[in-house]
């Protein structure tokens, strides 16, 4: 039974293949703190997509968005993934999931290099 409340709309298994293709891409080009972000990011937006199914169509589509921002990586060049975009993207998944009442699924490590994640300034403002 916790298959179909997983599978609950064709949307949500959508998300969750391109998230999970995202990953699969990423573990090609990553290494290292780099990839723990990576995966750990993917691993709590498969959650708020699981978790907002059946929620508001406005909680759906953060989700959404979050989602796509995460898989394009607008930042990136070629094989080279810029850390910047992960850090962007985990700004933007940890706002997701403070607004959506999720902070357990708050990503708070920081990329490997040069310093700052967001997570604790997402954290200061619960």
């Amino acid at each position: 039974m916790a298959v179909e409340e997983r599978s609950s709309g064709p949307g949500t298994d959508v998300l969750i293949r391109k998230v999970d293709s995202h990953v699969t891409a990423l573990r090609a080009g990553l290494q290292g703190p780099d990839l723990e972000l990576a995966e750990r990011l993917a691993s709590c937006l498969r959650e708020l997509v699981v978790s907002t199914a059946q929620a508001s169509a406005a909680d759906r589509a953060q989700v959404r968005a979050a989602v796509h921002y995460f898989v394009l990586r607008r930042e990136s060049r070629g094989r080279l993934l810029s850390v910047r975009s992960l850090a962007a993207a985990q700004r933007l998944v940890n706002k997701a999931a403070f607004q959506l009442g999720r902070p357990d699924l708050v990503v708070d490590g920081r990329p490997g290099r040069a310093g700052g994640g967001a997570a604790p300034d997402v954290a200061a403002h619960n």
